[in-house]
């Protein structure tokens, strides 16, 4: 077996899962805002667009993936961003973000290039994508007095110049904070100077609070692609689903590279997907209910006196009480059948924090207030 393995602890999905299922087994109720999997349903007209194009001979879908969802991603593009991208040179269709953003690495890391970066606290696959791929992963601070924005000056143009992957994401994960269109031209500009290629994750940034955020896209799209996803935005987290989007050049090289490993959605999940991206008001609606649930948590985070980041309408990235850890804080909650999950199982720096995903009902946030140790 890959030594990885072994050396990878539990991925804190499979954790939190175990966790649950310790909860649920108390027979107490359970208030769950660990992992990002929203409880509202899929909107009916998603559901229907996707029975209604199941086939009566399954065969396999194509590495591009039909015309008409790359059609509908680059109508997205154009609402939501003003962006007009190219369907069939500029866009990928992938089994959602997470498997493009693992096999990302494996194309795109140059041996004599090792280094890829990624964001401390971060997503974990974006770590363990690079370690598969056998190459270097540099970590980048995310600190709270930065705004948990990464200090780019402190890279030297050494290091620059050995990299081949820079992971961004922003509205991010886990603490939802937001970054400035500066953000993104300094990131840009550094890659069209010493020649590496910088991933935006961006599946939160229909999810919001105040002014729409802006996608990396916008900024350049030489050396940079975005990554986006259905699962969030649409309550889709089970069709995987999502799109690849930026550099032709890039975007060309992977879909000859997926050959070998991956291919769209099947067809029928590709046909919920058009009908997702060629409508904007089940969004709209969705960023209501968690803007809900987020004011409600927010309000009592304050009465408690614990501070609470982020800008997004999907996480709230809070510093645990003095005198506890993130584990033990998380442990104390567990207690009273709240689950969050421990900021550092983010990375190092996510110690001193614990993430809520805004996923229970409103009602069930309302009871998790109630139960919520002072």
């Amino acid at each position: 077996m890959n030594p990885l393995l072994a050396r990878l602890s539990a991925y804190l999905q499979e954790k939190a899962n175990a966790q649950r299922e310790a909860a649920m087994r108390s027979g107490r109720p359970v208030y769950d805002f660990g992992i990002g999997d929203p409880r509202e349903p899929t909107p009916a007209f998603i559901r229907e667009a996707l029975r209604a194009a199941v086939p009566e001979v399954s065969q396999y879908p194509s590495i591009a993936g039909r015309p008409a969802l790359r059609q509908a991603v680059a109508a997205y593009l154009s609402r939501r961003f003003g962006l007009s991208v190219d369907p069939e040179c500029e866009i990928l269709p992938c089994a959602g973000a997470k498997e493009a953003l693992f096999h990302l690495p494996l194309c795109a890391a140059d041996p004599a290039r090792p280094f890829c970066w990624y964001p401390d606290p971060g997503y974990p696959v974006y770590e363990r994508a690079i370690l598969f791929a056998g190459a270097t992963p540099r970590a980048v601070p995310l600190l709270a007095e930065r705004g948990f924005l990464p200090d780019l000056v402190a890279i030297s143009a050494a290091d620059w110049k050995r990299t081949s992957l820079f992971f961004d994401c922003y509205p991010h994960n886990p603490t939802g904070a937001g970054a400035p269109r500066e953000h993104h031209q300094r990131l840009a500009a550094l890659a069209r100077e010493h020649g590496f290629l910088v991933v935006c994750d961006e599946p939160y940034v229909d999810l919001y609070v105040g002014d729409p955020p802006h996608s990396a896209l916008q900024v350049s799209r030489e050396n940079l692609i975005a990554i986006h996803s259905l699962s969030k935005r649409s309550g889709m987290t089970g069709y995987r689903s999502g799109f690849i989007a930026g550099d032709a050049r890039v975007v060309l090289a992977l879909r000859e590279a997926r050959a070998n490993f991956g291919v769209a959605s099947q067809d029928f999940v590709q046909a919920a997907a058009i009908a997702a991206w060629s409508d904007d008001a089940h969004v709209e609606e969705r960023r209501r209910v968690f803007a809900a649930k987020r004011a409600l948590l927010l309000a009592h985070l304050r009465k408690l006196g614990l501070h609470a980041a982020g800008e997004g309408a999907f996480y709230l990235w809070v510093r645990v009480p003095q005198g506890h850890s993130s584990e033990s804080y998380a442990t104390m909650l567990a207690e009273r059948g709240i689950l969050v999950v421990p900021g550092n199982s983010f990375g190092q720096h996510g110690e001193g924090f614990i993430r809520l995903a805004m996923v229970p009902t409103l009602r069930d946030c309302e009871a998790a207030v109630q139960a919520w140790p002072s």
